[in-house]
């Protein structure tokens, strides 16, 4: 599985499987995950297997095992998983291959099996290093265990690390934030995803929200304070809500960025191969009778469709951008001329900034990027 890029070069290609099992649900998070089914992991292991042995021979670059919770698969789960993709793809010439794990579920006896399993990459779900914000947000660790469990991955072997860290969080103010990224800068963690919190429906922050949210207004100031002092510690901002130290940049999401390709594998992951999109149904009982055979919100994007929707996350990469000659040599003049004009008018407007032939989101508008992306979508 491949494609080319303007240049010829064979573009990396991506493999996600998500894991839906947690232990407690957090009260912001309105990704699928269930609590309290972990007794079906081993079953979904070998299901997972069964979707992937509908699609043999695939090769991947990638590989990101994404949640949920998937540190709850535990040493002997995950041992079985990648033994059992290996069997099916060809995953010989991978790069890069993440974890998430939540600093409760990083056993030593995991990290030593992601590892073994050629795992290179861990993704800690730390959010916050202040106890009182992690209760709130219903996360079931404290801060000395997100900091101990960074601590025993680097011990294990791992240096490619990143961490999560919520931004807005219930009574957050800046001396908190700048106390947790304090503590995760001075580990030098190589990569940090910084993600504001917002309300989304079914959650439960959004059924009661909290009087001491930050306000919108709020959430931009405490980024613009947290994006200085990060960048100020050497960090790049390469993507809207992620930084790294240089070198450390997530290969595999800049995969989804650049337009490439991937299979996700699992109830509700999304793929994105030959041109075709599709998403698996959101139902794990479903899925665990029927591997991969419930396919739902399928779509193939037109030539104009795609080149839209490529500059829109391209967009996304803050330092990189967008470059007008590759979107008219992968698809044509005729094709890239009218996308080309509404982004020319965006500059106009201040939406974006044009040097040459290359173009980025306007920094002001960093946290109100998606009217952009709706205009460049058209």
């Amino acid at each position: 599985m491949s494609s080319r890029d303007s240049s010829g070069q064979r573009q990396m290609a991506g493999l996600y499987i998500h894991v839906p099992f947690c232990v407690r649900k957090c009260a912001y998070c309105d990704f699928y995950s269930l609590a309290g089914r972990i007794d079906l992991i081993d079953s979904y292991v070998e299901a997972l297997i069964g979707e992937a042995r509908a699609r043999p021979g695939l090769s991947f670059d990638t590989l990101y095992l994404g949640g949920g919770t998937p540190g709850l698969l535990g040493a002997r789960g995950l041992t079985r998983l990648l033994g059992g993709l290996r069997s099916v793809f060809d995953l010989s010439a991978m790069v890069e291959a993440t974890i998430e794990v939540n600093p409760e579920s990083a056993s030593a006896d995991l990290l030593r099996a992601a590892l073994d399993s050629r795992l290179n990459r861990l993704s800690v779900g730390v959010q916050s290093l202040q106890d009182e914000e992690l209760r709130r947000a219903g996360r079931v660790h404290s801060a000395a265990q997100a900091l101990g469990a960074v601590q025993r991955a680097r011990e294990a072997g791992f240096e490619n690390i990143s961490v999560d860290v919520i931004v807005g969080l219930p009574g957050q103010r800046w001396p908190a934030l700048q106390a947790t990224l304090d503590g995760l800068t001075a580990l030098r963690v190589p990569h940090l995803s910084l993600y504001c919190l917002s309300l989304e429906p079914g959650t439960a922050l959004a059924s009661n929200p909290p009087p001491d949210l930050p306000s919108a207004d709020d959430q931009v100031d405490l980024f613009e304070a947290a994006r200085c002092l990060l960048q100020g510690s050497g960090y790049i901002h390469y993507e809207i809500s992620n930084f790294a130290l240089p070198g450390r940049a997530c290969l595999h999401n800049l995969n989804y960025w650049r337009g490439g390709e991937y299979l996700g594998l699992g109830p509700a992951a999304a793929s994105h191969l030959n041109g075709r999109r599709f998403r698996n149904r959101t139902d794990l009982d479903a899925y665990l009778c029927q591997p991969g055979g419930l396919v739902e919100e399928a779509e193939e994007l037109g030539p104009a469709d795609k080149a839209a929707e490529e500059a829109m996350l391209r967009l996304r990469l803050l330092s990189e951008g967008l470059m007008a000659d590759d979107l008219v040599s992968r698809y044509g003049h005729g094709v890239a001329a009218g996308l080309l004009r509404r982004l020319d008018e965006m500059v106009n407007e201040g939406w974006l900034t044009r040097q040459g032939l290359s173009y980025r989101l306007e920094p002001s508008r960093v946290l109100t990027s998606n009217p952009v992306f709706a205009r460049v979508l058209g």
